[in-house]
């Protein structure tokens, strides 16, 4: 049996006292219920305060501290510098240390996907509750967990402990559901990033498509790890979970749905068994290749009337969009609205909700390396077919394209990479012009009408062929003191316009 009781104290602070499998005829045994204690009381509340008493001193005097004293080791925060065209933005987030040579992990959103490698610097590492730092140095990111890598200076490596230190023996075991789970949290940097306790119990186990737990209420900070209540390592709290309410508008009385985002605490975590067998993938470089590439775009979810109809109600599958030009996915055969149903000759997993089917996709291509082959069986039409590519190595990405501010202008510009190219609907091999990567508020361009990500295709009436050929046309006007105005031709969407620059 399980009973609960939690204390007045706040969540934070106290665990609830869990009894878990304690034997009401041992307890009858206790001399407890025959003593001066137990007088009046009934024979079944004496057997529960007896084992609530016991549980209670065997959590408060010792072992809850001993375990947070040695838990709060593999747990720091990095801090890190973001150096833009206008400021150096500082940054924090919360890390896991994994293994004795101080490397640490931190989750996905911890870094803008769209800041450049050579813009972080600074990297700093703070124990939790110490105000001073230790540097850091950034490793990069793994495309398959998604987590970044930072690795702690070999000063503090003797105060840190890896977390695979608290690991169950022998194979890491998936919590049940109720199951008392804990954690920390970390303070901001003016509080010196103290650490402090968070507690609930399991309410879900789901396939995300990793194994997820769910927490009834926040349970750890992102990126930080989750214990049971002897200790032993459950997994690493996830970023981003959030739980969806019905709001009402007093003006209109109708509802709407509102999801709303803790970023700072997380009740879902990957389960230890998601994470541990991935914690050797340290990047070769900081910008994470190689990386592989199927290039078979909006992958979306077989819809469940057309598995009926095709006799496969109890099969999942994945219908492709679009097949991209000269991708390996092209290259084997692959066509739009070929439907995916196996890999590697395995059926793709039933996974809830449907859509999950398509990130499972996604991790199989970016778990494997470029050069490996990747299987697929593929209904097209009424016919299945065994196709087979080799992954190749992934297009320039957009954090990796060259990159040029002009200060007097008022923007950075970036090259057009491949995704530019897919996602506006251009030949890979026509494409031209380059991309806007920040506009400078009350700046000449921004006045003009210019925003973030619009495509630049011709600068005063010369089309932009080249990256370089754009960068040299932007520098001849910005040295020009005495040129009154320029135009540029933009694309935004479906839409073009000439947008006219008065730089007096």
């Amino acid at each position: 049996m399980i009973i609960g009781i939690r204390t007045n104290t706040p969540r934070r602070c106290a665990p609830p006292l869990l009894l878990e499998g304690i034997s009401r005829s041992v307890v009858r045994r206790c001399a407890f219920l025959k003593s001066p204690l137990a007088r009046g009381v009934p024979e079944g509340r004496g057997v529960l305060v007896l084992a609530l008493l016991l549980l209670a001193a065997r959590l408060c005097a010792a072992d809850l501290p001993t375990l947070w004293a040695e838990r709060a080791k593999c747990v720091v925060a990095v801090e890190y510098i973001t150096v833009t065209e206008v400021a150096r933005q500082p940054t924090s987030a919360m890390g896991t240390v994994i293994d004795a040579n101080g490397t640490i992990i931190l989750p996905t959103g911890a870094i803008d996907p769209r800041t450049a490698t050579w813009q972080l610097k600074e990297f700093k590492v703070y124990l939790p509750g110490e105000a001073d730092s230790t540097p850091g140095v950034y490793l990069g990111q793994d495309a398959y967990t998604g987590w970044h890598f930072v690795r702690a200076d070999e000063k503090i490596r003797a105060k840190l402990a890896p977390v695979t230190k608290f690991v169950a023996k022998g194979k890491s075991r998936a919590p049940a559901l109720a199951e008392f789970v804990w954690g920390l949290g970390l303070r901001n940097k003016d509080e010196d990033f103290g650490p402090y306790l968070l507690q609930s119990n399991v309410g879900l186990i789901q396939s995300l498509p990793q194994r997820t737990g769910v927490a009834q209420q926040e349970v750890a900070a992102p990126g930080l790890p989750v214990f049971d209540r002897d200790g032993v390592f459950m997994g690493l709290a996830l970023a981003g979970f959030g739980q969806s309410y019905l709001q009402v508008s007093r003006s209109s009385g109708r509802p709407s749905a509102v999801v709303l985002y803790n970023v700072e605490e997380s009740a879902a975590f990957l389960l230890a068994d998601e994470v541990l067998p991935y914690l050797g993938r340290i990047p070769k470089n900081v910008s994470g290749r190689p990386l592989a590439w199927l290039g078979a775009y909006g992958l979306e979810p077989m819809d469940r009337e057309v598995a009926k109809f095709l006799n496969l109600k109890t099969r999942a599958g994945a219908v492709v969009s679009e097949v991209l030009e000269g991708s390996p996915a092209e290259q084997a055969g692959l066509k739009a609205r070929d439907i995916i149903l196996a890999l590697d000759g395995k059926p793709l997993p039933e996974l809830k909700p449907d859509r999950v089917v398509v990130s499972y996709i996604e991790r199989e291509t970016q778990r494997r390396m470029p050069g490996d082959a990747f299987a697929m069986t593929v209904l097209r039409g009424t016919e299945r077919l065994e196709l087979k590519a080799t992954l190749g190595e992934e297009p320039k990405l957009p954090r990796e394209a060259e990159r040029k501010y002009f200060d007097r202008l008022g923007l950075t510009v970036r090259e057009l990479v491949y995704a530019d190219a897919i996602e506006r609907r251009v030949k890979a091999n026509e494409r031209t012009g380059i991309i806007v990567h920040y506009v400078k508020p009350s700046s000449p361009v921004a006045i003009a009408g210019l925003r973030f990500d619009d495509w630049i295709r011709e600068i005063d009436g010369v089309e932009a062929k080249t990256f370089a050929d754009a960068v040299a046309k932007l520098a001849e006007i910005e040295k020009d003191d005495k040129r009154p105005e320029f135009v540029m031709l933009a694309s935004r969407g479906s839409e073009s316009a000439v947008l006219r620059v008065k730089l007096k």
